[in-house]
């Protein structure tokens, strides 16, 4: 997998993007803008300082070398563009996402399942849970229907109730970046991958830009029990976030977020290829409500990220009919949108993925020993 200009933003001569590359010295924040590459690491030795900056956009920093020779890197060379942010996801904020969680908890993590009550949902609750927005009135009169027909679920309660559901996806610096392995549990029978948007938040909860992410989900394990969901979500390399991030300026904003269409491509080894996407304005809970209920009575000191939720949910079969969709060693994943760039992976096991061992206090030690804390901004 080789690193080329068609993985930046369609626009990328117009754009500000933030991002991490190992250098031979280390961990490097940079930002990439009019076709360079510059070394911000003086003034922003993480992308978490650069994050706190009133104007992360204007930073200016030190001429590494030209865009273009990126494609020499090889893919361990990119990491993630996010370091000691908290990284936060959003789940079930579309309604498709919704009815395919209920599958999962129906079903106990069996996909023989899944396909029977895929349709008795569809059939009962489809449209209704595409038109009604989250804490109204009408959300309240559709989640006491499903009640009488005794098809409420924890997952319709975060999907149309007043509150989202937020959880912790990973550790900080635990998410892998473009081109590595992403991993998913070598016991896992039943998985897929979720392409989502990623929005990157100061600890005062200003959001200054946004990313791609690969939110991996085991859908046997929380199928089981929502309980089990650290164990679907949080594993070695299931965290993917990248390439770069995408600062705001006047020429991307929001609302280019909110209609953004996200596609995916995946592309096993064994011929089998998968298209889908997700389309932003089909969200049921606009990103600043998101925003606002992560930071909700909690304190970020180093901001975090947060995954914004997904309209894809794979039903393809793979292999045998009423299997459905699920991932295979090798599978390439790409995921992409024209003004964030493409984030590409490929599907290794938690196990076999490489072991990260690179935490925070090898990250200080790394900045210290460069004499880059001493003459951060702040």
């Amino acid at each position: 997998m080789q690193f080329t200009a068609a993985m930046l933003p369609d626009d990328a001569a117009h754009a500000t993007l933030a991002g991490r590359l190992l250098l031979d010295d280390g961990p490097t924040s940079v930002l990439i803008r009019e076709g360079a590459v510059e070394d911000i690491s003086r003034i922003a030795p993480t992308i978490a300082d650069l994050m706190e900056m009133t104007n992360p956009a204007s930073v200016s920093g030190e001429r590494l070398f030209g865009v273009d020779e990126l494609a020499l890197f090889p893919r361990e060379r990119f990491l993630a563009p996010v370091d000691l942010q908290a990284v936060k996801a959003a789940g079930v904020t579309f309604a498709i996402s919704a009815i395919e969680r209920v599958i999962e908890e129906r079903a106990r993590g069996d996909f023989t399942r899944a396909a029977e009550i895929r349709d008795k949902l569809e059939q009962r609750i489809g449209g209704a849970i595409r038109s009604v927005v989250p804490g109204t009135e009408p959300a309240e009169r559709l989640k006491e229907a499903l009640i009488d027909d005794g098809l409420w679920s924890q997952y319709l309660e975060v999907a149309i109730g007043p509150d989202a559901e937020i959880f912790t996806k990973t550790a900080p610096l635990a998410s892998v970046g473009w081109g590595a392995d992403v991993g998913v549990r070598s016991d896992s029978s039943w998985n897929n991958p979720e392409p989502e948007v990623v929005l990157v938040v100061s600890s005062e909860g200003k959001i200054r830009g946004a990313t791609l992410g690969n939110d991996v989900n085991l859908r046997d394990f929380e199928g089981r029990s929502a309980l089990l969901l650290s164990k679907a979500k949080d594993n070695n390399a299931s965290c993917a976030i990248g390439p770069f991030v995408r600062l705001f300026d006047d020429g991307f904003t929001l609302d280019d977020i909110r209609s953004a269409v996200v596609e995916l491509q995946i592309a096993g080894a064994d011929g089998f290829r998968l298209t889908g996407r997700s389309l932003m304005n089909e969200i049921s809970r606009d990103p600043v409500d998101l925003v606002s209920q992560t930071v909700s009575e909690h304190h970020y000191p180093d901001g975090f990220v947060l995954f914004l939720g997904t309209l894809f949910a794979p039903t393809e079969d793979r292999d045998e009919p009423g299997r459905g969709f699920t991932h295979k060693i090798g599978d390439e994943v790409r995921i992409s949108t024209p003004r964030l760039g493409t984030l590409a992976n490929v599907v290794s096991t938690s196990r076999d993925a490489p072991a990260w061992k690179f935490g925070t206090r090898a990250l200080m030690r790394n900045l210290s020993a460069r004499g880059l804390l001493e003459g951060a901004r702040t």
